[in-house]
């Protein structure tokens, strides 16, 4: 089974093939051009194993929450491929991907919205998937979800903008926090290959992005 997965929820745009459970991934930190990288990156992919776009039996992509234009880019060249070649779509929530990169038992996953808010979830390991401890939601670092019990791990941009907040709010629950972890096409492909397995996968027309926040920008009276 060959899956196409897309990443551009942050400034690291990414995208990966899963095949037959090996999977190689491209990225490339680009930022405001994401839209300029993507497709370009995903044909290198491709050609790098000889593998066409009719060839794939499956498209991921990163459905947020993260910037929205990022997650409007992944959504919409995932549909656009999806399309073209009449196959199933699966989107993976950012703040799962982080906790698959983590690999950490449970792992309290923030990632920075601006505006002094976090995207944040918890998860916790179960076999080799994942159960959700906490949904994804926005909230005020220092108003985190409280969690249950020890042995924690945190990971994301949102510790890293907000590292002294969480780990108040968390106090000894946090055992440690793993820097440097980042949502990305390569751990997009894992998720989406257990939920292709699992029959969750939907037709081109009904992926969508997971935005969380609908406001994006404050007000002129309250910055």
């Amino acid at each position: 089974m060959n899956i196409l997965a897309l990443e551009a929820s942050t400034e690291l745009c990414s995208a990966a093939l899963w095949r037959d459970g090996r999977v190689d991934a491209r990225e490339a930190l680009e930022g405001q051009r994401n839209s300029e990288v993507l497709l370009p990156m995903v044909d290198a992919l491709l050609a790098a194993y000889g593998v066409k776009r009719g060839d794939l039996n499956g498209i991921a992509f990163g459905a947020g929450p993260g910037a929205f234009t990022g997650l409007r880019i992944a959504c919409g060249v995932a549909q656009g491929i999806a399309f073209g070649g009449g196959l199933p779509v699966a989107g993976v929530v950012t703040l799962r991907a982080l906790a698959e990169a983590a690999q950490a038992p449970r792992v309290v996953c923030c990632l920075d919205a601006r505006m002094g808010e976090i995207y944040h979830a918890a998860y916790e390991k179960d076999g080799d998937d994942w159960r959700e401890v906490c949904a994804p939601g926005l909230c005020k670092p220092d108003a985190a979800p409280e969690l249950n019990g020890d042995g924690w791990a945190g990971c994301g941009s949102g510790f890293a903008a907000f590292r002294d907040g969480l780990l108040r709010r968390y106090g000894r629950q946090l055992e440690r926090v793993i820097d440097g972890v980042v949502p990305h096409a390569r751990e997009v492909a894992v998720l989406a290959a257990r939920a292709f397995a699992r029959g969750e996968a939907v037709a081109a027309e009904f992926a969508a992005p997971l935005y969380v926040r609908n406001k994006v920008a404050l007000k002129v009276d309250e910055r």
